[in-house]
């Protein structure tokens, strides 16, 4: 029998999970939860049921319980929705971040048990392939010791993006900022790619947006020292036209156009003893055959094709955590993980608000 998964949240992301459930034979969509007056309209396009609260669901008698949740709601209501679900024995797939507050986080972390439902946090570009291909590549030492890398994510947000309901967006207060919606994405790959990251140093971009009623940062210049010994370069920014950024370089989400040719070379560079890699494009530069490893000889470039037939990273991440409910495997990313992207997020915060060198909590 599928697994009767319900949605929370029907803004940008929730639809997209919604069509991902239908479409998998193990699970059903159960129903489609959300106050907003629009999302019964939306729960009718999708044919399944639609209740305004969590609560109301959870009451109805006419309706078959839930197995699984996919919460995918402003950051500052994940802890509390989560918590309810798993409390009345629902597994949880719970959008990144994990939360808008580590101590929240934790509070909630601490009750799970060996015996309680499963939480799996949606930080579903670990499932990309362009970057199981950089994974698959610096397993195999193709790069040999890594020595340091550089990131962007820049990008432009319209104003429709921080309209209602969507103005949660505007203000760090309610989860919103660059850093904790967009940014902690990267870190948490980075952390997947080279180990937990130890230390930050961050300096705010010019904001560009009024204030009021924005009240969220617009970006930052950041430089990351990791527990290994790497150190990286990274700087985020949603209020910049550009093509360097992970949905323009990867076309994975469908309301981003993907960059083609000029512009789409390396959101990621990786550098390492051995040789160095761009990302998304995929290119590796070395001096493998040459007389030696000198900038005196030319550099040889190899090209690894990354599959873009397999499934998308949302149908990816669903079917593991249809594993993930069966017992067969534990969870890709899990509190724990989240909550350690979550930490280095915050002290990119306070070194923004301090200009003070932050070292990462424990």
């Amino acid at each position: 029998m599928p697994f009767n998964i319900i949605i929370v949240g029907a803004g940008l992301i929730g639809p997209r999970h919604a069509q991902t459930v239908q479409a998998n034979p193990s699970t059903h969509l159960l129903a489609l939860i959300d106050p907003s007056p629009s999302a019964a309209q939306t729960a009718a396009t999708l044919q399944t049921l639609y209740f305004p609260s969590l609560d109301a669901l959870l009451a109805s008698p006419s309706i078959p319980r839930p197995d699984a949740a996919i919460v995918c709601t402003p950051n500052h209501t994940h802890i509390p929705l989560a918590t309810t679900l798993l409390s009345n024995n629902i597994h949880v797939l719970l959008e990144k971040p994990i939360s808008d507050d580590p101590s929240t986080a934790r509070a909630l972390l601490s009750t799970l048990t060996p015996t309680s439902p499963k939480l799996l946090i949606g930080h579903h570009r670990r499932f990309n392939p362009y970057i199981t291909a950089t994974k698959q590549l610096l397993t195999t030492n193709a790069l040999g010791p890594i020595i340091a890398l550089n990131g962007l994510w820049t990008l432009y947000k319209p104003d429709t993006y921080f309209a209602p309901p969507g103005d949660w967006r505007r203000s760090t207060e309610t989860g919103g900022g660059v850093l904790a919606i967009n940014l902690i994405h990267d870190i948490d790959l980075l952390h997947y790619l080279f180990g937990p990251i130890t230390r930050v140093f961050a300096e705010q971009t010019a904001p560009t947006r009024p204030s009021p009623p924005h009240a969220a940062e617009e970006g930052a210049a950041i430089t990351l020292r990791f527990a290994s010994g790497v150190v990286g370069t990274f700087l985020v920014c949603d209020a910049t036209p550009s093509p360097w950024s992970f949905e323009a370089g990867t076309g994975e989400n469908p309301l981003i156009p993907q960059v083609q040719g000029e512009g789409a070379e390396g959101f990621y560079r990786i550098f390492g003893q051995r040789g160095s890699l761009s990302v998304p494009d995929m290119r590796r530069w070395s001096y493998e055959g040459r007389a030696e490893r000198s900038w005196s000889e030319e550099l040889v470039v190899e090209r690894r094709e990354v599959d873009r037939t397999s499934p998308t990273p949302f149908a990816l991440q669903l079917a593991h955590f249809v594993e993930v409910i069966q017992g067969k495997v534990e969870p890709v990313c899990t509190g724990e993980e989240a909550l350690r992207a979550l930490l280095v997020v915050e002290a990119i915060g306070r070194a923004l608000r301090t200009g003070q060198v932050v070292d990462v909590e424990g």
